[in-house]
């Protein structure tokens, strides 16, 4: 037979068991180790306003966010304060005013028989140029004579358009091509305190219906002037023209 204990691992086969034993042991030791060890509890702070529902946005969906503003309280309104001042204190005025009388003449007496009383002639307000509308005697076309004021001024009226639809050229407007319509000229000229006419003013669409206006006017007859307050005065006249053009 052979010595065995000239062999080792036929020896260390011995104890085996015991170290599988000793490690089982080992383990079991850390591991209650392990489970009987305190941690320290740690807390979470709740949100409360978290909201855990969920939101489906569609691809078209447009969302449009509005910032909201800020609005600052007004600040409260101050009353105003009265303030009441204290009473005024009188105090004694010294100063005397004297009056000094320094006329050394004496009075001058007038006896009512030496008053001699003198008429003083008003003078004659300056009259301007008045309108046809507003003169006391109007002008007098030729052939209104011996008439009413009221009536002067109507046949005057009346001999005035009949000399403008004899004397104006109508046809002129067919002329210069105007379109279709009718068209207006004004006039105004001054009828002066010599029954003469002056100062003419035309207004008229073309040039040459502002010829053939001035050409009608320099055409009318002298005229008796008319009066304001009983004086001769210059008399302004509107004279308007209105054609037609087919």
């Amino acid at each position: 037979m052979k010595n065995l204990k000239k062999l080792p691992s036929k020896q260390l086969e011995k104890f085996s068991n015991i170290f599988t034993q000793l490690g089982l042991v080992l383990v079991l030791f850390i591991v209650y180790i392990t489970l009987e060890h305190e941690t320290s509890k740690k807390t979470v702070a709740e949100i409360k306003e978290y909201s855990s529902e969920k939101i489906y946005l569609e691809p078209t969906q447009v969302f449009e966010f509005v910032k909201e503003v800020k609005t600052n309280p007004k600040p409260k309104a101050i009353k105003p304060q009265i303030f009441i001042p204290e009473e005024v204190q009188k105090v004694k005025n010294d100063v005397v005013e004297t009056v000094i009388d320094t006329s050394e003449d004496e009075p001058v007496i007038i006896n009512a028989d030496d008053i001699v009383e003198v008429d003083i002639p008003d003078e004659d307000p300056v009259i301007n140029d008045v309108p046809f509308i507003n003169i006391e005697d109007a002008p007098v076309f030729k052939g209104c004579e011996g008439l009413s004021k009221k009536e002067n001024k109507i046949c005057f009226d009346k001999k005035m358009k009949q000399f403008v639809l004899r004397n104006f050229d109508a046809g002129l407007g067919n002329e210069l091509g105007l379109h279709s319509g009718i068209h207006k000229i004004q006039t105004q000229f001054l009828i002066d305190d010599k029954g003469n006419v002056v100062d003419v003013k035309i207004r008229a669409p073309h040039k040459r219906l502002e010829k053939e206006a001035s050409r009608l006017i320099k055409k009318l007859p002298k005229f008796t002037p008319g009066k304001q307050r009983n004086r001769p005065v210059r008399v302004r006249y509107n004279l308007p023209i209105a054609f037609s053009v087919e």
